[in-house]
């Protein structure tokens, strides 16, 4: 099947492509390299067709996305903190970027699965959290990925193919430094003695969920019968920030103290994924645990690099 990538060259993207050719498909990614990096697809360079170019150009898209079986939109800006000073650049790339995709998909045919975030949840009004429960974004990020989400609504209503996953906090080799970056940051820090910096007392928990698990999550939505939904796509598991930092200095055998700094403006107390819907409808199955994937890792240096550059 022919499948576009957007952000192809970013971190879940990269990893979502290799898993496409594996599976003998032709991929096209769209990329304009702000924050993806074409060292991330060295190895299948010559397998893909790369375009280097913004979702904000309707031309681009309509020239380059005739003909395709399905579109894998992964292409945003996703700094929690840029968004604030940046509101509108994120409004143009996030929304109006995404409302060009959905466009195509109506004029022709292609279904699209792309990324939300569990941002849209804010701080959740209750444990685990379910896709049905309250939306309340508390930054500018996640205020683009819920008018994203009615964006998807709206135009599902008029017949487009189209799925949300709401990712939670995605970990992995090829990792950047601004999306769900605390992993990258952290190891950097430990694996070269430093103390690693929290941001608050550290009590702040998430649901880390591996990169290689969302690509299985991305590809079942895209080959299953379902044509709009949102998925929440984490472990239903957490562990607190504090925990994780400590966690990496052990594995490391250090026994320096994390060194705690303010709060981030705009970030979650927790979160936690409520998974079931995915597993009955896309029959997915997160199959990586964080801590043993770490330890993994810091014991073995295996991937190390891949995770700290």
């Amino acid at each position: 099947m022919k499948f576009v990538i957007t952000g192809g060259a970013g971190f879940i993207g990269s990893h979502l492509a290799i898993q496409l050719l594996s599976e003998n498909h032709h991929v096209t990614i769209i990329d304009n390299l702000n924050t993806g990096k074409m060292n991330n697809l060295s190895a299948i360079s010559d397998k893909i067709e790369f375009v280097n170019g913004d979702i904000r150009d309707r031309q681009l898209l309509k020239d380059r996305l005739v003909n395709v079986d399905g579109v894998f939109h992964q292409a945003a800006l996703a700094s929690v903190q840029d968004s604030f000073t940046k509101k509108d650049e994120y409004y143009e790339v996030n929304v109006n970027g995404t409302k060009n995709i959905l466009d195509m998909a109506k004029e022709f045919g292609f279904k699209i699965v792309y990324a939300s975030s569990s941002s849209v949840y804010g701080n959740p009004t209750r444990i685990p959290i379910h896709e049905d429960d309250q939306k309340n974004p508390i930054n500018p990020y996640a205020q683009t990925k819920l008018d994203d989400e009615n964006l998807a609504i709206t135009y599902a209503s008029d017949g487009v193919r189209v799925i949300g996953l709401r990712y939670f906090n995605v970990f992995g080799e090829k990792q950047s430094q601004t999306y769900a970056g605390v992993i990258k940051k952290f190891l950097k820090k430990v694996s070269s003695g430093e103390a690693p910096i929290i941001n608050g007392d550290g009590s702040q928990t998430r649901d880390f969920v591996y990169v290689g698990d969302v690509v299985q999550a991305n590809i079942l939505a895209m080959k299953s019968n379902v044509n709009h939904e949102f998925f929440n796509v984490g472990t239903g598991t957490t562990i607190s920030v504090l925990e994780l930092a400590n966690l990496i200095i052990d594995a490391f055998g250090l026994s320096i103290k994390p060194v705690h700094g303010p709060e981030l403006l705009g970030d979650v107390k927790i979160t936690k994924a409520d998974i079931s819907l995915a597993k009955r409808l896309l029959d997915w199955q997160p199959k990586v645990d964080i801590k043993k994937w770490l330890r993994d890792v810091i014991t073995t240096r295996t991937n190390l690099d891949l995770i700290t550059d």
